[in-house]
């Protein structure tokens, strides 16, 4: 990569990935203002400070490390305590549950409105998405003996609704054994077929045996349907992803940190700058998309130092109608963080030896 594209992948980066980090901690801001609850500090960035300032008694920080951000509030796992916050309405202990709750689940929440928004804009620039039809049937694949025809369109797979043909492949991708059942639509009429994939040596990978090469033109009536089609895949595709990683069936290449992220970008771009400026924008801004759900459904957890960690807490003090004393949980949440803080140079470190082949 030559230094040109090298600046170009950075700043692209920290845009996209300021863009997700920004949304997160807007949404914990935001509900927490309306709430009442004092806001110590909003920070972009991980590390030492470069600026900041203060305003309404919250504190405003851009830091050096562009991979992370916060919002602080008074008196959260204990911390923060202004004197006399014990008493004071504003810390985040002396806020009704609902509006902790609210607070906390904000975070994500924005994720998955700004990961719709970037999918409205990112549908409106496309011309058109892949119909989810087998376009030609192979001879002697799997399609062909389960009866499957030119044109017919795939409504779902093993029970999973099917909208968009990237389902198709992702469902292909993770398909490991068995029988597939697979409705389709033909002259207007469903039907039901059980199809068992064949692996193929050519592509070292089983194959459901037909391919699509049919398109729907994207309008103004279809935008926001196929906006939400493309925002669902992104969900699936990262709980999917999700649920491999806990069973041991994605490998440590498959995992990415920020360097990894940076590195992805940068290939995007060069694949992509070549067709011209807004093939590259609408790319980056489908990596915007995947990113912002990713980070909405990972934060959704329930692990500590995690949003998702702090729901159960929350949850349970719901449950419990008192709350768990605000040591025992920050200390929960603390060896959380010394976990992720961990988990991250590990990461850091796996990016290096991914990108470097090693």
């Amino acid at each position: 990569m030559n230094e040109s594209n090298a600046l170009v992948t950075i700043i692209l980066f920290v845009i996209i990935f300021g863009i997700v980090v920004v949304s997160h901690e807007l949404g914990h801001f935001l509900l927490a203002k309306a709430g009442g609850i004092t806001v110590v500090e909003f920070s972009i960035g991980m590390g030492p400070t470069l600026l900041s300032f203060k305003r309404g008694g919250t504190k405003y920080s851009l830091k050096l490390f562009p991979i992370g951000g916060a919002c602080m509030f008074e008196g959260e796992d204990g911390l923060n305590m202004e004197e006399g916050a014990e008493s004071n309405p504003g810390a985040f202990p002396n806020a009704s549950v609902w509006k902790r709750i609210s607070t906390v689940v904000a975070g994500p929440v924005f994720n998955f409105i700004l990961a719709f928004i970037v999918a409205i804009a990112m549908v409106s620039m496309i011309e058109a998405v892949r119909d989810p039809v087998a376009t030609e049937v192979l001879e002697g694949g799997a399609a062909e003996a389960a009866g499957l025809q030119d044109g017919d369109r795939i409504i779902s797979l093993n029970g999973e609704r099917i909208y968009l043909y990237e389902e198709i492949l992702l469902f292909n991708a993770l398909y490991r054994e068995g029988e597939v059942e697979m409705v389709y639509e033909r002259d207007g009429e469903r039907y039901t077929t059980m199809l068992t994939p064949i692996y193929s040596e050519e592509y070292g990978r089983y194959m459901l045996g037909f391919s699509n090469a049919d398109f729907v033109e994207i309008n103004g009536m279809n935008t926001l349907k196929y906006a939400w089609y493309e925002m669902r895949y992104n969900v699936k595709n990262t709980y999917k992803s999700l649920g491999m990683m806990v069973t041991g069936q994605v490998s440590r290449k498959d995992v990415a940190g920020p360097v990894g992220i940076a590195n992805v970008v940068g290939e995007a771009y060069d694949q992509s700058k070549e067709y011209g400026w807004e093939n590259v924008l609408v790319t980056m801004m489908n990596i915007t998309l995947m990113l912002s759900v990713n980070l909405g459904i990972l934060n959704l957890l329930p692990l500590p130092a995690l949003d998702g960690g702090r729901l159960v807490f929350l949850f349970l003090e719901v449950l419990r109608g008192k709350p768990i004393p605000p040591e025992k949980e920050g200390m929960v949440h603390f060896i959380g963080l010394m976990f992720f803080m961990a988990l991250m140079v590990l990461i850091f470190f796996n990016d290096l030896a991914n990108i470097f082949g090693i």
